[in-house]
């Protein structure tokens, strides 16, 4: 049964549809398809290139699609709850590097929700726990160096062990619901080239799973879909990442990815069966190209933070391999906005 305060924190919760391009579900309080822009920049080099531009979202960053899906999941708690299958109200826990975590319980906090548990690594800087702080999350530090945390150990050292690890639920559908109708707004734009950030990997897997739905389809596409499945099938998406733990692309460095679905088995089987085009692949991005991103994104007046314009880092970094008057699509993850 639920208290007063929960049931009307369960009524203030809507969704207004789930793939309904003229009712789309987000952002809750000003809902519009595609959410965010895709517009023209210059690149000196190329003749045709866009920037999907995430910075526009409430607190900046992609991350406001993936934290209004954990409201939607608790959502389905509270009616559970309501009806007698559980007793209390989880919290969840994240291993965050700021972004997240922040996002998450502001959104938490707005629908009066359970505050987020952030483990973070001991290195973080002292200002982004404090913002973490601030919000209202349970800060918790290790050296998330030292190895992979499974969910159990995420729970433990968060004091939550009754609770939900979002880092390796797959319970919540990270690769298929976490981003899918911004994966919608991607490859509406049906380019020859994709470039991505590259951090817990959800937002790429997201990408390609929406690709692959849309290509294997045999009962009609989703009604989000406007792009070319010709197209599609030869766009390679080029996801950026680090090696580097004193990167600029802080956000995209981690010594461990245990839960990502992403591998060369992964990516072999979508470029064999035309899933994507055949150059489709996480590469590592040089820190001299991730500079000259940063220089260009100033210079064309852009909103982003390094790891949000690390895809502009590849375009640099593989320029001589790619024809000059290819469609190029630039997707920024933005910058956050920290109150």
């Amino acid at each position: 049964m639920l208290s007063e305060e929960e049931e009307r924190t369960l009524n203030s919760i809507k969704i207004k549809s789930d793939n309904d391009p003229n009712n789309p579900e987000f952002p809750p309080k000003n809902p519009k398809f595609p959410a965010t822009s895709t517009f023209k920049i210059n690149v000196p080099g190329f003749s045709n290139v866009w920037f999907k531009d995430e910075s526009e979202n409430p607190t900046g960053t992609h991350k406001d699609r993936m934290a209004w899906e954990i409201v939607v999941t608790y959502r389905d708690i509270l009616f559970s709850k309501k009806i007698d299958n559980i007793k209390k109200i989880p919290q969840m826990s994240i291993i965050t590097s700021g972004t997240a975590g922040y996002t998450i319980q502001k959104w938490l906090r707005e629908y009066g929700l359970p505050n987020l548990k952030c483990l973070v690594d001991f290195n973080l800087s002292q200002d982004v726990k404090n913002k973490l702080e601030e919000i209202g999350c349970e800060v918790f530090e290790t050296d998330l160096s030292k190895k992979p945390f499974s969910w159990k150990e995420i729970l433990e050292i968060t004091d939550n062990e009754s609770g939900v690890d979002i880092t390796s639920s797959e319970a919540l559908d990270p690769t298929t619901r976490y981003y899918d109708w911004l994966g919608y707004e991607i490859i509406n734009n049906s380019p020859d080239y994709c470039f991505i950030p590259f951090g817990t990997g959800n937002l790429y897997e997201n990408v390609l799973n929406v690709t692959k739905r849309e290509i294997t389809s045999v009962s009609g596409h989703d009604p989000r879909f406007s792009g070319s499945i010709d197209k599609l099938r030869k766009c390679n998406f080029i996801g950026a990442t680090t090696n580097n733990p004193k990167t600029k692309a802080d956000k995209l460095y981690s010594p461990h990815l245990p839960f990502v679905h992403f591998g060369e088995q992964w990516i072999k089987v979508y470029k064999h069966a035309a899933y994507c085009g055949k150059d489709s692949n996480v590469y590592v991005l040089k820190e001299k190209y991730l500079e000259l991103a940063i220089k260009l994104g100033r210079d064309l007046g852009l909103n982003f933070e390094a790891s949000g314009i690390a895809g502009m880092g590849m375009l640099l970094q593989m320029k001589e391999n790619i024809p000059k008057d290819a469609k190029i699509l630039i997707v920024s993850t933005g910058k956050t906005k920290y109150s």
